[in-house]
């Protein structure tokens, strides 16, 4: 072991003539050590709600979703899109039809958003465990169409769970005005039964929004037969995204679940970097007291400096010792920042230390979501050690 590192370890514990100096030493090792905690935690709570936004979106997004990245409609007998539906890189391909429509229900209407999908559309996510109601997901039988809205949206039109009355859906026609004088023959008229079903995914966006239905009455009110919006993908077990990018070529795009809310992600995002950068800024306040904490040792220790000298120590030599007595108060304080944070943060998982609200169900989630990643805790760790190197650096740059 380098002397300078044994003379720094004396220095750090031994007792200083000024009880000021171990004071600010302990300070020191504490704001480090609290800037550490909440480093980690912080990052593990916006990594929990990032886990938790994206498995709400689970429920209704696709694992891949296909869409052209010219015009809005894919033709269905493209022989692209017929190869893919037949490729051993997909489990389950459902093509879907997407368009505003009108709703109108007694004497209340909203602008909805109608999406017609295939018979398969339980398989492409978890949306099963988001139905609510005692009927069969079916969406036509015979010459009958059905309808699963969005919780809020049947709570907006002021639909019971089984309305007998069927909901009016109007379209406009292609590429005709509305006459004033007959605004309903420039739309296109159809009806939507009840299936007894609605569907509960936790997010206003589809909630209150979408209403399912099948793709023979989307692709007929929007007078697009044979025509889907996008195609919605889940791959088989040995399934390759790179696979299905090669056989559709660059006329298509490609889009997993992350990248279909990528504006949601990109604002969670954001707001983790801020955070991040607010928390660096307290674990530089932190470290003004080791800079302190050093200069007021160095004055000290003049006379020993004086002995090192005359022994053969170099200035560098001598800078050495405050160095890694500063790292050290460094280290000490992030290694049990961090292993505090982690065992808060375990016990967060495991007991729900901290709620959301007082009573259950009063949130989507009843508890503070954390999940812990190691990525965070390595440049969490990288941070300390540069941050408190520059402050380091800093307060010994002379004798």
């Amino acid at each position: 072991m380098k002397y300078e590192l044994l003379i720094s370890r004396r220095y750090l514990f031994s007792k200083k003539s000024h009880n000021a100096i171990n004071i600010i030493s302990l300070i020191a090792v504490v704001g480090v050590a609290v800037a550490t905690m909440a480093m980690v935690i912080v990052m593990s709570v916006f990594n929990g709600f990032q886990g938790l936004v994206a498995t709400l979106f689970t429920g209704f997004d696709p694992e891949l979703r296909i869409t052209p990245r010219q015009g809005n409609a894919i033709d269905l007998e493209d022989e692209r899109i017929a190869s893919l539906a037949e490729s051993e890189h997909v489990a389950v391909f459902t093509p879907v039809l997407e368009g505003q429509a009108l709703a109108v229900a007694g004497r209340t209407q909203k602008v909805v958003m109608l999406k017609g999908v295939s018979d398969n559309f339980l398989q492409q996510s978890n949306m099963v465990h988001t139905l609510y109601g005692d009927a069969d997901p079916v969406l036509c039988v015979d010459v009958l169409e059905y309808c699963i809205p969005g919780i809020s949206l049947c709570n907006q039109l002021e639909l019971p769970l089984n309305f007998v009355e069927p909901l009016q859906i109007y379209a406009p026609k292609r590429g005709e005005r509305v006459n004033p004088g007959n605004p309903r023959a420039s739309f296109n008229q159809d009806e939507l039964m009840s299936s007894g079903l609605v569907f509960n995914v936790q997010q206003a966006k589809y909630d209150s929004e979408y209403i399912l239905c099948s793709i023979g009455f989307a692709q007929r009110i929007f007078e697009k037969q044979g025509q889907a919006s996008a195609i919605e993908i889940k791959l088989a077990p040995d399934g390759s995204r790179t696979a299905i990018e090669a056989l559709l070529g660059d006329s298509f795009q490609i889009q997993d679940r992350y990248e279909q809310q990528r504006d949601i992600f990109r604002i969670m995002e954001i707001e983790k970097l801020l955070s991040y950068a607010f928390l660096c800024f307290i674990l530089f306040v932190a470290c003004l007291n080791i800079m302190g904490s050093l200069s007021m040792l160095m004055i000290e220790k003049k006379d020993d400096l004086r002995t090192l000298s005359a022994i053969g120590s170099t200035d560098v030599q001598i800078q050495r010792i405050f160095i890694y007595e500063g790292m050290l108060i460094i280290m000490g304080g992030a290694l049990v920042g961090m292993l505090l944070a982690v065992g808060l943060c375990v016990a967060q998982q495991q007991f729900g230390l901290i709620r959301l609200g007082q009573s259950e169900g009063s949130f989507i989630v009843d508890v503070y979501p954390v999940v812990l990643e190691a990525t965070d805790l390595l440049i969490i760790l990288l941070t300390i050690l540069f941050v408190g190197g520059v402050s380091v650096a800093w307060a010994t740059r002379r004798r």
